[in-house]
């Protein structure tokens, strides 16, 4: 992860999402991400799935920046992806017909499994949800990251599941740690990178509820256009 980023400083920039060069992040591509924060559900959607927005479809530029930042450690890219996010966190917010927080709440990242983490060499939803909380405290929301959620056992691959397959797969897989401070807030947004099936979401959201959690929104940097 060091030598990526250091890679990143001394190297000729090209952008993640089309490869141009100049910049490592493109005025084009950067429309495409910001440019369309939605309410994206999967279809079925899953018992439990909080209201779900996205700032944009999990395609094109927006596919090759998420790619590039979890998966090849282009960790320059986390304050664009973060800044997506947030505002998609705030279109939903000023968008919801009743106030469903108190002017507070916490922003909670999906965790990733632990062997994955150790792959990946970084935390890039815990990144995200860090960065994302500054970009609403900015914006003048009482925002706060709190990375409580851990794994309760392990689960199968997920890739190749259906979303039912999938709903039963992570069912009780994850929990608020004991380890954990408690809550800044009691209301939470989840946050994550990519919604596909809404399983993952529904499963964090049900784990946040048993805590005595109110959990209304979740929001992602991209949504897959998967059907059943």
């Amino acid at each position: 992860m060091l030598l990526t980023t250091v890679l990143d400083l001394v190297l000729p920039q090209s952008c993640a999402g089309c490869g141009a060069g100049g910049a490592r992040w493109c005025p084009a591509c950067h429309a495409e991400l910001v440019g369309a924060p939605a309410r994206r559900l999967p279809e079925p959607v899953p018992d439990g799935l909080p209201d779900c927005w996205s700032a944009a479809p999990y395609e094109g530029a927006v596919r090759a920046a998420v790619v590039a930042y979890k998966e090849r450690g282009a960790v320059a890219l986390a304050e664009v992806l973060a800044e997506a996010v947030a505002f998609t966190v705030v279109t939903a917010v000023n968008g919801a017909k009743a106030p469903w927080a108190d002017g507070r709440f916490a922003v909670v990242p999906v965790p990733s499994a632990r062997r994955t983490r150790r792959h990946r060499g970084h935390d890039p939803v815990g990144r995200l949800a860090v960065l994302a909380a500054a970009r609403l405290r900015a914006w003048g929301l009482r925002a706060e990251a709190w990375p409580a959620l851990g794994q309760a056992r392990r689960v199968a691959d997920q890739a190749g599941l259906s979303s039912a397959e999938r709903s039963s797969n992570l069912a009780g897989s994850l929990q608020v740690r004991r380890a954990a401070k408690g809550p800044p807030a009691a209301c939470a947004v989840l946050l994550d990178d990519i919604v596909t099936t809404g399983a993952t979401l529904a499963e964090a959201a049900r784990a946040l509820s048993s805590a005595g959690m109110r959990v209304p929104l979740a929001a992602t940097v991209a949504a897959t256009r998967r059907r059943s």
